[in-house]
């Protein structure tokens, strides 16, 4: 493990070499935010895959509806035709997982990486490096103790949490009119019955963007960097893979 964080450790030391030239002081964040892209290119036919698997699986739902309401009485044979409809369609109910999924490790990484004192037996040098003052190792916590939230360390984390609060709030609205516009057949369990808190699950998961603001407060800042970057490349990526989706007060709800 220690070998492989070396390892990691420098490849970020050289991505904030390359980048010092233009970025001077502020390399090693920009090679963070670098990494972090080229992490979501790498996984970006996944994404693409998805959104196919997505709108395949909305095209789906009246079909599904009619099976649900056929073999009502037998959870069995319905569950069964639904599993044989998405086969038959080449969709996977789990396809969507896949694009989080695979970005996982590369947050821990960087969540390791700078949390921690020493790499390889070494001190960790990447910690003195810093983002206009503030610490790439540090938390939002140790930003109020040196100046406070309009202190100098505090005005990065300020402008991080006014970044994901914009993008969040996009996510958030673009996702209530695709819902409004596109609702998704209720989950039920194996007795047919719809499952309990699934519809509060469904009118919940907008939220869940919001929930980024309590991350970046919690983790070192690079880490909270990569977490800014893929959010604010997911808004965008949705957006474009998602723009043929109608969408409530969008082109084809005012043509109707």
């Amino acid at each position: 493990m220690s070998a492989f964080m070396s390892a990691f450790a420098s490849l970020v030391g050289s991505l904030a070499d390359l980048l010092q030239p233009l970025f001077q002081n502020a390399s090693t964040a920009a090679a963070i935010i670098l990494f972090t892209a080229l992490v979501r290119l790498a996984v970006h036919p996944l994404s693409r895959a998805a959104a196919r698997g997505q709108k395949a699986r909305s095209r789906l739902q009246p079909q599904i509806a009619e099976l649900r309401k056929k073999h009502g009485k037998n959870p069995e044979r319905m569950q069964k035709a639904i599993m044989e409809l998405h086969a038959a369609e080449k969709v996977s109910p789990l396809s969507g997982c896949l694009p989080s999924l695979l970005q996982m490790p590369a947050f821990f990484l960087l969540y390791h990486l700078f949390s921690s004192s020493s790499i390889g037996g070494e001190p960790n040098a990447l910690l003195s490096h810093d983002l206009l003052g503030a610490p790439l190792g540090g938390r939002w916590h140790d930003a109020l103790a040196h100046g406070g939230m309009f202190g100098g360390q505090g005005l990065v984390y300020l402008g991080i949490f006014v970044i994901v609060t914009a993008v969040a709030t996009f996510s958030y609205s673009r996702t209530k009119r695709q819902m409004a516009a596109n609702p998704m057949t209720p989950a039920t369990g194996p007795d047919g019955q719809p499952v309990p808190g699934m519809g509060a699950m469904t009118r919940f998961m907008p939220l869940l963007s919001f929930f980024t603001l309590i991350t970046v407060a919690v983790v070192p800042l690079a880490a909270a960097l990569y977490v800014v970057t893929t959010t604010t490349w997911t808004a965008i990526e949705r957006a474009w893979l998602y723009r043929d989706v109608p969408a409530v007060g969008g082109s084809v709800a005012t043509a109707a």
